[in-house]
């Protein structure tokens, strides 16, 4: 069948190219429906990227955060008509050890391989998972982003020592946000420190029990654990306060994703005995988990929903290139596309 994908070419410049797709026994064909902007996408948008790296991974199409409607399963496990929430990476072997978002031979899709912009997606049936009808879907477009967020603080809770009486979280963008926000259901009872550069930001932080503009931490402040989410040219600045005040033994997880080397003070992780780990998109349970977090918390899900910025339906590729301007242009929240180019 001949599929139509609307492909980033060069900076700025989308075109659409027919592919034909063969339908397997394991794969089900799903129409998307509303998609999310990422830092991620408007990096390869603008050619933020090296060179080097947009000229291998170009022609593209862009977008790893999305739900659909199932078009058809030749199985029947899934109906037509049912949403579902689009999984990015498609791992092609288990391994007892690394999880399936890590191994080299998975692939990410937006990342070297097409992502959801496109007429119809053909995806493997382990990669979809059914969102719940009573779900906002302008919020489960950013489902992927969530369950990032979820597997960040999973990771801390398997590492992190017996200390959880508070948790620092640094950066107040989205994905500090949405880490802010599931954390309040799996640390319930840990006091939440958010930290970032932008008093207007941290005022829809209203559910942490502290916010601290980065330039005015109190000297004696300590923290049990820490998330680090700023990346870019701010993830050394993070990284060094969250040295300062995390407690000895503490584990900081690292989410923050930048384009250059930084420095860090390793005298002081040395001294403290601190965990420094990394964590980096996720996999099918952790689209699982974020469900289930969300399914029992009716207020995570309000707060999430507050995270929903720009909206518009998309029909053509000018309005997409729009619509991806647009997004830059936003201080705060995601950017949401109805997708029915």
């Amino acid at each position: 069948m001949l599929n139509q994908v609307y492909r980033l070419v060069s900076p700025r410049q989308i075109e659409t190219q027919t592919v034909n797709e063969n339908l397997g026994t394991d794969d089900i064909i799903v129409r998307p429906t509303y998609l999310s902007v990422c830092h991620a996408d408007q990096r390869y948008f603008t050619g933020q990227r090296p060179p080097q790296v947009l000229s291998k991974k170009l022609p593209m199409a862009l977008i790893h955060e999305a739900i659909g409607t199932v078009v058809r399963d030749p199985q029947g496990i899934f109906k037509v008509g049912d949403t579902v929430a689009m999984i990015p990476d498609t791992p092609f072997e288990k391994d007892p050890i690394i999880r399936e978002n890590y191994l080299p031979t998975t692939k990410f899709r937006s990342s070297g391989y097409d992502g959801f912009m496109q007429e119809y997606v053909y995806l493997r049936r382990d990669r979809a998972v059914k969102v719940p009808d009573d779900f906002n879907l302008e919020m489960s477009a950013f489902l992927e982003m969530v369950s990032v967020g979820v597997r960040a603080l999973m990771q801390l809770k398997e590492t992190m020592d017996a200390d959880d009486q508070s948790l620092g979280i640094w950066g107040d963008g989205n994905l500090g946000y949405i880490t802010a926000v599931l954390a309040k259901s799996i640390f319930p009872d840990t006091k939440l420190y958010i930290f970032g550069r932008h008093q207007e930001k941290l005022a829809y932080f209203s559910f942490a029990d502290e916010t601290y503009v980065v330039d005015s931490i109190p000297d004696d402040l300590t923290i049990s654990q820490a998330i680090e989410c700023t990346g870019g040219a701010g993830s050394a600045i993070a990284i060094d306060q969250i040295i300062n005040h995390i407690k000895p033994m503490g584990t900081a997880i690292l989410m923050g994703v930048t384009e250059e080397p930084v420095d860090i003070n390793t005298r002081d992780v040395l001294a403290k005995g601190l965990i420094l780990q990394g964590t980096s998109r996720s996999g099918r349970e952790d689209f699982e988990k974020a469900i289930e977090i969300l399914s029992a918390s009716p207020e995570a899900q309000s707060y999430l929903q507050n995270l929903i910025g720009i909206t518009k339906t998309v029909t053509t590729i000018p309005e997409i290139i729009d619509f991806f301007d647009m997004d830059l242009a936003n201080s705060w929240g995601k950017a949401v596309m109805h997708w029915k180019v």
